[in-house]
């Protein structure tokens, strides 16, 4: 743990002579400092656009094709075309849904969550409302904040063109059964769209394994630079018709890219995959094997953190905790733990632990669908989303403060 630290360079920052602690990662983490030299690296020796016959585009193009390859291997997709980037995955949702929409109609059907952020409920909100569609919601368990399938199951039927969910909530943690929806999205023959931004960095994505159609995830939040990136089945990615320039490229990924991106982002993007197929470390199954050791290793020790972190939580009277809090289940959540205060806000306390060098969210970090379900606005929740650079000794730090406040 003390060598994998050592490589973010911002763990070392202090507040009031005591170290920062960074709980915020859910809303973006802490980079490693090779992904802070692969986009310096490539500013200083190779910017320049692509298509060009001199050697920093070149060189350029070769950095833009190894990101594609870098993602395909993290989402377990075959085909680097299937992964197109953007500045995040707002953007690039948005932009699916729009193209999406040309396929709609009065009658159709769009079944989206309470669990998710508001970025994979909105654009398919809006883009239901400019087609003719109609939008369905299915519910959660409001006692541990899980997806109510049964009630996702019975809202799917013939008129159903798409389901859009979270792998994994943004706000509590709770993960849900991807691969069961796709099976049945596919039977009353829709689509999945997944937001696994969330999910990436606690766990494997596997679009095969899953069987979903659409899936998209954010570098940021798995220790990268500020990036979306937008994973489709190609057939779909060609039959649909995006938003575009006419002289932009009209094969994959480039008709799913508008104007130029980030390359030094895309190189940052390589950067941190490779950093974290470090963790899984070498072996004859390439990268995409890399990473499958490295997320077991790392669920394996953010679940030692959950449990102490939630037996703390457990003593405490003033203390709620919103989603799954058995220990017997923490194979169905992610380290991510939302709470409310008994006499203070969830401002308050967020205030309270920032100025004692804790950084942690309040409110409802876009997931306002959810809550909205569990009647929480405005203030919303306190949340403490533990990544694998957190140690055991923050968490202790953490339920020590939260006693303290009276």
């Amino acid at each position: 743990m003390e060598r994998l630290r050592e490589q973010f360079p911002s763990l070392g920052r202090e507040v009031g002579g005591r170290p920062a602690v960074f709980f915020d990662g859910p809303a973006g983490s802490q980079v490693p400092q090779v992904v802070i030299d692969a986009i310096s690296g490539y500013l200083s020796s190779s910017n320049a656009n692509t298509g060009g016959a001199f050697a920093t585009s070149v060189e350029s193009e070769a950095v833009v094709d190894e990101a594609h390859r870098a993602m395909a291997d993290f989402v377990g997709a075959s085909d680097p075309a299937e992964t197109a980037f953007g500045p995040n995955m707002t953007t690039l949702t948005l932009a699916l849904a729009r193209a999406l929409a040309r396929t709609w109609g009065p009658g159709d059907e769009i079944v989206v969550t309470s669990l998710e952020h508001d970025a994979n409920y909105t654009p398919w909100v809006q883009a239901a409302r400019d087609s003719g569609a109609t939008i369905v919601e299915a519910g959660i368990h409001s006692e541990d904040c899980t997806l109510n399938m049964d009630d996702l199951q019975a809202k799917l039927g013939q008129r159903t063109r798409l389901v859009a969910l979270t792998a994994a909530s943004n706000a509590v943690g709770s993960l849900t059964p991807v691969a069961d929806v796709a099976r049945t999205a596919h039977e009353a023959g829709a689509r999945l769209f997944v937001d696994a931004v969330h999910y990436a960095p606690h766990r494997l994505i596997d679009v095969h394994g899953w069987g979903c159609d659409f899936l998209a995830c954010s570098p940021y939040k798995f220790f990268g630079p500020h990036m979306g990136v937008l994973w489709g089945r190609r057939e779909l990615l060609e039959e649909l018709t995006p938003y575009k320039l006419r002289p932009s490229a009209d094969t994959l990924p480039g008709r799913w890219m508008n104007g130029t991106p980030s390359h030094e982002g895309m190189a940052g993007t390589t950067a941190c995959v490779d950093y974290l197929a470090s963790i899984g470390g070498e072996g004859p199954d390439g990268r995409r094997g890399a990473l499958r050791r490295a997320f077991e290793r790392v669920a394996d020790y953010e679940s030692g953190l959950a449990v102490k972190f939630l037996e703390g939580l457990s003593a405490l009277p003033d203390v709620r905790v919103w989603g799954i809090t058995d220990l017997a289940r923490l194979d169905e959540r992610v380290p991510t733990v939302a709470l409310t205060h008994a006499r203070r806000t969830p401002e308050e306390i967020a205030r309270i632990l920032g100025e004692r060098g804790i950084f942690v969210w309040h409110g409802n970090y876009y997931a306002l669908p959810l809550t909205e379900a569990l009647g929480l606005e405005p203030e919303g929740m306190v949340r403490i989303g533990l990544l694998h650079y957190n140690t055991a000794a923050e968490v202790d730090r953490l339920l020590d403060e939260l006693r303290r406040i009276d």
